[in-house]
Parts: C-alpha cells; structure tokens; sequence
C-alpha cells in the first residue's frame, strides 16, 4: 500500500463547508458550529469532559502531609517513583494531543484535542501540587528526573515515544493509526499499575487525597481512550484499506510488549513489597487491561482469558463517581462500596 500523507488543516478556508467532509485529508472552512458537525458523538463528548473540570488547588492535602512521613520506605519509593512516571507521561501526552489535532480536518475534533491537552497539563500540575505537599524541593526535582535514570522506567518510556516519534517526523494515515494504538496503551494500560498502588493506599486509609486526585485523572484519562479509540475508527471506517491483517498482528504484537514492560515495571516499582498487593494478581490486571483495550479497538483479545478484573476491589475507586462535594468534604473514601449490580465493563 502506497503512503497517504496527512495535509495539516487549513487556518481557514472559505471555499470549504463548516462541516467537515472527512476526520483527515478532507475540507472544513474551520469554523466551528456544533449544532453543524460531522460526527454525532463529538458533541455529548464535549459535554462530558467541562462536566469533568477540576483543579488541584480544591483538594486538601493536610492529612496526606501528616501521613506520609509514616509511610514504609517501599511504600514511600513506590510513591515517589509513580509520580515522577506520570508526570513524564503526562507531559508527552499534552505534546501528542497538539500535533494530532493539526493533522484532523474536523473543527469539533481540534476543540476536543485542546481540552484533552489541558486536562493533562492539569494533571502534570497535580504531580507538582501533590510533591510540594509532602517532600522538600530537591526531593521534588529528583523526582522529575527518574525518568532519565531509572532503567525500567526509561525502557517503558521510551517504548510509546518512539511511537510517537514516528508520527511526528512522518505525519501518513499509517503512522498516525499506529500513534493511536501507543496512545491507547499509555492511557489505557500504563496508568493502572500506578492507579492500583494509589488506590490500594486508600483502602487501607492513607493517602486518601491523593487517591482521591488520582480518581479524578483516572476518570479523565477513560474519557480520553474512549476519544482516541473513536477517532481510530472513524479513521478506518473513512479509509477501509487501511483495516488490514498487518494492522491487526501490530495492534496484538504491540499490546502485548506493552504488557510485558508495564509487568516489568510493576515488578521492580510494587513487587509483593507493598500490603495489601499480591502482585500476580497486578499482574493479571495488566493482562485484562491489554484484552480491554484491544478489544475496544475492534481488535482479538491478546490473551486467553483474562476477561474479568482479578483486583475486585478496585472497582470502588475506579468507578465511583466523585461529585463536587468530595473536592471539599474529602470522605474517607476507602469505606466505598461496589454496587453489586455489574456494570458489564468486565465483559468488555
């Protein structure tokens, strides 16, 4: 197949419709109606992430800088190091969301892009707000350097950016579809392993605001997979040569490195140091995650089996729905319980 490059959408065109004619390579005038566009989902997506606004500054961190000190030391590094992560992570993504949205015709798909991307500046900005809470400033520049020195860490890092990379230096319908996939790895997948030590903190009644700052980038981070994989399918519904067995043995060949290396991590970072975390069950998470994502890709399952979450009590920190109170009351949120009535997301 014969490389398609992107065209970067026009500033403005007056020769072209308000409603874009196609998610890439096609016409728009740039002008944003939404009572005016070309795909029905953008809109209730718009919706969802104001409805999901939030700052770091609402979330009192008094009780968290009380109970750090008392944390074990492997509970202290594992923190520590899980920041610095996503804040590394963070800060790519706040770059990927600027350079897709110049490559998408559609007007509605550039706002959505601009408001992922300030989500995750706010989110880079909680990283900081949360270490100054807690660690002397040195402790907090060290920490924004692991990336550089940890050797896990780096290996795993550099895995989605060369991804990116890719996109970036050579903007076709191939690379940007495979930047998708890395993108639904970082946000899906590499993510949760941190996620559970966070919230495993919680539900034994520490750290309860940071977990509480981690559900709100959890929740947006689900919100923003969910765009990107509309965004990927919309791409190859407009350009059906490009749904292709190779497309297929990459998304499974890369989902499952990806698991390989977050595992990796996960060992050198939570181990069976931390109470509270068996970590082949982590492990199992990881692999379910891998299934989850592929699957919502449109995509087989990599791995047999693993279609059901293996951390069950979990769901009562990734699913609960934090209303504005919670920015200011802070409840101990490790008394939450699941609704019994399954959501089906584990069927996924």
């Amino acid at each position: 197949m014969s490389e398609i490059l992107l065209s970067k959408r026009k500033m403005m065109d007056a020769s072209a419709p308000n409603r874009s004619t196609s998610i890439i390579n096609g016409e728009s005038s740039n002008v944003l109606n939404w009572d005016d566009v070309a795909y029905s989902w953008a809109y209730p997506k718009y919706k969802k992430m104001l409805a999901n606004f939030w700052t770091p500054f609402e979330i009192n961190m008094a009780q968290d800088a009380k109970q750090y000190p008392s944390l074990t030391n492997d509970e202290k590094d594992a923190f520590l190091k899980i920041i610095g992560l996503l804040a590394l992570l963070d800060s790519i993504q706040t770059d990927y969301a600027g350079k897709v949205a110049d490559y998408l015709t559609d007007s509605s798909m550039n706002a959505l892009m601009i408001i992922l991307a300030q989500q995750e500046v706010i989110h880079n900005h909680s990283y900081s707000y949360v270490l100054s809470s807690l660690v002397p400033k040195q402790v907090q520049d060290e920490v924004f350097e692991y990336w550089r020195s940890e050797p896990t860490l780096r290996k795993r890092n550099e895995f989605v950016t060369n991804g990116y990379q890719d996109f970036a230096e050579h903007p076709t319908v191939e690379n940007l579809l495979k930047s998708i996939v890395y993108d639904v790895i970082l946000e899906g997948l590499f993510f949760y392993s941190g996620f559970a030590f966070f919230y495993n903190l919680a539900r034994n009644q520490k750290m309860v605001a940071t977990s509480t700052m981690i559900n709100y980038i959890n929740r947006d981070e689900q919100i923003h997979v969910d765009l990107f994989v509309k965004i990927f399918k919309e791409v190859l519904q407009e350009n059906p040569q490009y749904q292709t067995e190779e497309l297929a043995s990459f998304v499974k060949e890369t989902f499952m490195k990806a698991a390989e290396l977050e595992i990796e991590w996960g060992r050198t970072i939570i181990g069976n140091k931390i109470d509270g975390i068996n970590f082949k069950d982590v492990e199992d998470y990881i692999k379910f995650y891998a299934n989850v994502r592929c699957h919502q890709l449109g995509f087989e399952r990599p791995y047999e089996g693993y279609r059901s979450n293996p951390l069950k009590w979990i769901k009562a920190y990734e699913e609960v729905d934090l209303g504005k109170s919670d920015f200011f009351e802070q409840k101990s949120r490790q008394y939450t319980k699941v609704n019994h009535v399954d959501n089906g997301f584990d069927d996924l």
